[in-house]
């Protein structure tokens, strides 16, 4: 089975210091930077905007996985391809033509995914998962960080799961929100891919371990 990716979510990071956690990150075992772009409509927060991403993607190393959680997606698709950005993760609940926002996130070179809450199921992917590069699955209900994990996620990866290969396609799962080294392994077993990791990795004693940890669980 193939190594799952680590991806440390830099809204826990500490922002007085985020070239320092940047190059922590880059340092570290982790595959991947996560990046919540949040919009305070879509979920009830803000989070950052362009000229922290285009900060962060300076330092960076790895590949950048940005999480919009925003109304009006499209907008905006461009603008991150110009900053940088790998992957480009949408929500469903936020697209109204799903099947033109994947198409649009490609044709700016990049890496399309779709986020789900976690009351939407994934079910509603079946006629575009081939589209999709990456299936960003909520195990918490989005807008904040440091929540516990919703335990239904891992019946819904299952399901997932069982699409994907239903439909021969080479989505990847990504899992965001409340992962820690209680539950990385189990949901690798699964089916998940990617995990993302926020305040476990940043709140910890020492976040390189952290992340070594989560690698070494889901070797």
């Amino acid at each position: 089975m193939s190594q799952t990716l680590i991806a440390p979510s830099v809204l826990a990071a500490d922002f007085a210091n985020l070239q320092r956690d940047v190059e922590m990150i880059n340092r570290s075992e982790a595959d991947w930077f996560h990046i919540d772009i949040m919009d305070g409509v879509f979920v009830p927060n803000i989070s950052f905007g362009m000229p922290v991403l285009r900060d962060i993607v300076k330092h960076a190393t790895k590949t950048i996985d940005v999480h919009l959680m925003i109304v009006d997606p499209d907008r905006y698709i461009k603008t991150f391809a110009s900053l940088g950005a790998n992957v480009l993760t949408v929500h469903y609940e936020a697209c109204t033509h799903l099947h033109r926002t994947l198409q649009a996130i490609k044709a700016e070179g990049m890496q399309a995914g779709v986020a789900l809450n976690p009351h939407t199921p994934v079910a509603l992917l079946e006629d575009v998962i081939k589209d999709i590069d990456l299936v960003c699955l909520m195990s918490v209900n989005p807008g904040f960080g440091g929540q516990s994990f919703i335990e239904n996620t891992y019946d819904k990866v299952k399901a997932l799961k069982h699409l994907i290969s239903e439909k021969g396609a080479s989505t990847k799962i990504e899992i965001d929100g409340g992962v820690t080294n209680k539950n990385a392994r189990e949901l690798k077993d699964v089916g998940a891919d990617v995990l993302v990791a926020g305040s476990y990795v940043f709140k910890s004693e020492n976040p390189t371990e952290t992340i070594k940890g989560l690698k070494e669980i889901t070797s």
